[in-house]
């Protein structure tokens, strides 16, 4: 039941304009099931849907994932930071293309979780996770081929960009409530280009770390 409803959603992605064959191999390699916490949400797995993953998260809609992994245009073994961890599924996509992927999360109950169902579990080995706050970026493992923030940003963290190479992409939806999903690309260490593909609702991007939150 679970293996056909996949097939018809890579299906339903293509038809929505998914193209890059790397982004929808990916999305039949990676199980989204596995990463839904609550066992009564399995039946939607392969809906187009967020669905709640606890800490006030949710893992994003298979559309929103797979237009971000499109976007951020991955070539094998390239060095991705991700902000916001999250369900962990956004990181083992980009894996599956082949990325050496350094995410970060800032809820130490999901970052706990989510590294036991990566590391031991699925036992992904090019995704490597860290708690932290994802508007510092992880200065210690820069310059990064690609970024990608899977959470609504108030702007774009200037140290993110700072961590980006020169001629890498930074993919992320900036703005209160309803973001623009942008597409930066940095030209040089001060020059940018950015181009702008359409609305979309991600939960706020927020400073700091947190402990503990049901």
């Amino acid at each position: 039941m679970l293996l056909g409803a996949k097939k018809s959603l890579i299906a339903w992605l293509r038809e929505q304009g998914i193209t890059d064959e790397n982004v929808l191999n990916a999305f039949d390699v990676v199980e989204r099931h596995r990463f839904i916490p609550n066992t009564v949400l399995l039946n939607r797995a392969y809906e187009n849907t967020p669905l709640p993953i606890g800490c006030g998260q949710t893992i994003s809609q298979p559309i929103t994932v797979a237009f971000q992994s499109q976007l951020l245009n991955i070539h094998p073994d390239e060095k991705v930071l991700e902000i916001g961890t999250g369900s962990g599924f956004q990181a083992a996509i980009l894996s599956a293309m082949g990325a050496k992927v350094h995410s970060i999360e800032r809820q130490l109950d999901l970052f706990r979780r989510t590294r036991i169902l990566l590391n031991n579990q699925l036992k992904i080995k090019n995704v490597f996770m860290y708690y932290g706050d994802g508007f510092a970026g992880l200065p210690d493992k820069a310059p990064f081929d690609k970024i990608i923030v899977t959470c609504g940003a108030p702007n774009v963290p200037p140290a993110l960009f700072q961590q980006l190479k020169v001629g890498g992409i930074m993919v992320i939806p900036v703005g209160d409530g309803v973001q623009q999903m942008l597409r930066i690309t940095k030209i040089s260490e001060n020059e940018y280009n950015t181009e702008t593909f359409g609305e979309f609702k991600f939960v706020p991007m927020l400073q700091k770390t947190v402990i503990n939150q049901k």
